[in-house]
Formats: structure tokens, C-alpha cells, sequence
């Protein structure tokens, strides 16, 4: 969508090299979710009821 170069905040190798992070990723447009101790994160849209339901049951 040409908007990387405006963001690159955004790019895995940037958040990798310059930051440290490590990541992982699911299949494109496939319900991903990561949970690591008090972060869970959905990892796209299709994600967004898994999440919710994981959020529910830490909740409760």
C-alpha cells in the first residue's frame, strides 16, 4: 500500500533489529492470537473472536 516508508515503525525486521522484538506470525487472514504472560494480542481482523473469548475467560 506504499505507506512502510511512513511507518516502518511497522516493519517486522525493524521492530526485530532495532528493538529486540521477537515475533511471530500466522497465516494471512486466519484467526492468531499470541499470549505471553499479561499480553494477548489478536494478530489480524479474523482474529478478533478468538481474542474475544480468550479476553472472557482470563476476565472471569
Amino acid at each position: 500500500m506504499g505507506l512502510a516508508p511512513r511507518a516502518t515503525w511497522l516493519l517486522e525486521t525493524e521492530l526485530k533489529d532495532k528493538v529486540g522484538v521477537q515475533y511471530s506470525r500466522g497465516p494471512v487472514w486466519e484467526p492468531y492470537m499470541v499470549e505471553d504472560r499479561n499480553l494477548v494480542t489478536g494478530q489480524n481482523p479474523a482474529s478478533a473472536e478468538v481474542l474475544a473469548e480468550r479476553l472472557l475467560k482470563i476476565l472471569a
